[in-house]
């Protein structure tokens, strides 16, 4: 899972990259110039930690998740994002964009003040317009490609059809992820990284002790959360023990880095399933919905290619049997196959053949 954090400058990206990554990137990168900073983290779970606990392996592997701490967006809607830039926003499955909140005179905000709902409405503004471009063009191409008869009509007017369909969304203003998508439409979609359509999380970046303001923000796939920054980043840098106090004393029921993943996990529809035993205790990240035999393939495609059954337990299960051995005296255990659906928590091991 890639997550980019964007937001204008001076909005404590940086900040909250550090605060999510447990990191200390320099915090001036320049606004309006194109940086990037990423990390990758270990994503909390404290089931992992419950089965490491039971089974006490060799190694313990959490699900991992990349952040990028993406410079460059000046939320102008000038639909000339460089390329550099765009690449690296399309690349990304989920944005996290950073709206400053906090009030600083030592650090002034590039538009003259503070105010996060007109900070939002420019980034999503930025976004709309630059997709607005790309469909415009994309239509363009397949107008020509049409007269020219470079290809089967019948596929180009279906696509012409769907793009007409995104440019009048997107000329009335409405991001691509409030568009219904068949799942042929979703297929010609895939090569495409339309900014507005990818899975967002607005993160406000408090001040301490500054209530979040309110947003009313009725798309699809998106969520709005909130944390203080610098001082979620003074935890992070903290030993455990010490840091557990100071969220304590601050009222912080759980750090920034969980809730934020937990909160990605949902927009971007993922779950977590485990594979357990002596040498190994390993969370892996699959989509929601995903039947057995894509699981088996996460953990390796030959898993996937001979796939006979997957037997399964649930965590809970598990955890109330106390051992696999009084869960599968139990019953507890099941034999699924191809058309099983694996659900968030699942225990997981695969019976596979490979000729």
């Amino acid at each position: 899972m890639r997550l980019g954090i964007i937001g204008l400058s001076q909005s404590g990206k940086t900040t909250v990259f550090n605060a999510l990554t447990r990191g200390n990137a320099p915090l001036t990168m320049s606004g309006g110039r194109f940086e990037v900073h990423t990390a990758v983290v270990d994503v909390p779970d404290p089931r992992v930690d419950a089965l490491s606990e039971m089974f006490k392996p060799r190694r313990t592997i959490y699900a991992k998740v990349t952040y990028a701490d993406i410079a460059g967006l000046e939320g102008k809607a000038s639909g000339d994002i460089s390329g550099p830039l765009l690449n690296q926003l399309t690349q990304m499955d989920g944005l996290v964009h950073v709206v400053r909140c906090f009030e600083d005179p030592s650090v002034p905000h590039p538009m003259g003040s503070v105010d996060p709902l007109r900070d939002v409405a420019a980034m999503d503004a930025e976004f709309l317009l630059n997709d607005l471009i790309a469909v415009e063009r994309k239509l363009e191409r397949l107008e020509e490609e049409w007269k020219k008869s470079a290809r089967d009509r019948k596929q180009i007017e279906q696509e012409q059809a769907l793009f007409k369909k995104l440019y009048e969304a997107l000329s009335e203003e409405i991001p691509l992820r409030d568009v219904e998508l068949t799942p042929a439409e979703e297929k010609l979609l895939a090569g495409f990284g339309f900014l507005s359509r990818k899975p967002l999380l607005i993160l406000f970046n408090l001040g301490e002790g500054q209530e979040a303001p309110q947003l009313d923000y009725p798309h699809k796939r998106s969520a709005v959360a909130s944390l203080m920054g610098k001082l979620e980043m003074e935890i992070a840098q903290l030993p455990p023990e010490d840091a557990e106090i100071f969220l304590a004393e601050y009222g912080i029921e759980e750090p920034g880095l969980n809730r934020v993943i937990r909160l990605s996990y949902e927009l971007l529809g993922l779950i977590s399933f485990f594979t357990v035993g002596e040498d190994e205790v390993r969370a892996w990240t699959v989509r929601r919905g995903a039947t057995a035999p894509e699981a088996a393939g996460v953990i390796h495609t030959d898993l996937q290619k001979g796939f006979i059954r997957a037997e399964v337990i649930s965590y809970d299960d598990l955890m109330a049997a106390g051992s696999m051995a009084a869960a599968r005296k139990e019953g507890k255990l099941r034999l699924e196959g191809k058309d099983y659906i694996v659900q968030d928590g699942d225990i997981l091991h695969i019976r596979f053949n490979v000729r």
